[in-house]
């Protein structure tokens, strides 16, 4: 027979190892590819069609060459979340307003 401790730990297991998978489906790599409008050392600004991106950079972007405007680049970025804050449904705030 499983005892408690066990079970708890393959539950705990389990857990892990599907985050990990879900986390694998995510895509954390993007590009953009234009002209460089502005660059300093915190940010590079490039237009792609009629939209400008600025993207964050620092001292452990690597960067071949110089950057200088007008350049046309490939800028390889991801997307992580830095913060993640859980608002109240509607209808949550509507029964609370009742009692």
């Amino acid at each position: 027979m499983i005892n408690t401790k066990t079970l708890s730990l393959l539950a705990a297991a389990s857990v892990a190892l599907s985050s990990a998978v879900f986390a694998a489906d995510a895509k954390s790599d993007y590009q953009v590819t234009g002209p460089v409008l502005d660059v300093t050392d915190s940010v590079i600004t490039v237009q792609k069609g009629k939209e400008k991106w600025e993207i964050a950079r620092n001292s452990s972007t690597k960067t071949t060459g110089e950057v200088k405007k007008g350049d046309k680049v490939t800028v390889q970025y991801g997307m992580t979340a830095t913060s993640i804050e859980v608002k109240a449904e509607k209808s949550a705030k509507k029964e609370e307003k009742k009692k």
